[in-house]
């Protein structure tokens, strides 16, 4: 079956994106590790015991919804996190970045920057994307900041969006690139990487 998103590998110079595979897992659970990321109550990091689901979770969305899911690695090639391309509309080439989660020493750094921009980069020049969204839970304050110092615009909230883990509603904060922007969002991102 000839898919819009295809598996594929991408490389910076902080960071490179590879497929996620089932052996992520143990590497997935260490980086998780790093700042108990899944004692934030409004993410999905998953807690311990619990990386071997999470990648089946994402493997199963690859395989029925033509999502992407990726193992983040730093610049030596340990995992440090996970990210995805999903709610694929192949029909109107629109797609959303997200589930993407970082060890704590690797949070707000040139790392997260890079994998934005190859993220992006790939959407806009190689699958001709029209447009790329961002979704967050509402309180996630620090990736409502992150994604929009990114040039994302806040499209607006979707109240009562999702049912959490834990039963809460969640209301999710929905942000979005299009590919008119694309050059300045790119331009940008390059700048903060140059600094």
């Amino acid at each position: 079956m000839s898919r819009w998103i295809e598996p594929v590998t991408l490389t910076g110079t902080h960071v490179s994106l590879t497929p996620l595979t089932r052996d992520d897992a143990p590497a997935l659970a260490a980086a998780a590790a790093d700042g108990d990321l899944w004692d934030l109550w409004y993410t999905s990091v998953p807690a311990p015991g619990q990386e071997r689901a999470y990648v089946d979770a994402a493997l199963a969305m690859r395989e029925h919804l033509g999502a992407l899911p990726f193992a983040v690695r730093d610049a030596v090639g340990e995992v440090v996190g996970s990210t995805r391309y999903f709610n694929v509309d192949s029909a109107n080439r629109r797609l959303e970045i997200g589930h993407t989660w970082y060890a704590k020493r690797v949070q707000r750094t040139a790392l997260n920057t890079e994998a934005k921009l190859l993220l992006l980069g790939h959407a806009f020049e190689k699958l001709d994307a029209i447009a790329v969204e961002f979704r967050t839970h509402f309180m996630n304050h620090q990736s409502r900041a992150a994604i929009a110092r990114l040039g994302a615009k806040q499209d607006g909230i979707l109240r009562s969006h999702q049912i959490g883990r834990d039963g809460v509603l969640r209301d999710t904060v929905v942000f979005s690139i299009v590919a008119s922007e694309w050059p300045a969002v790119r331009a940008n991102l390059k700048l903060k990487l140059s600094r």
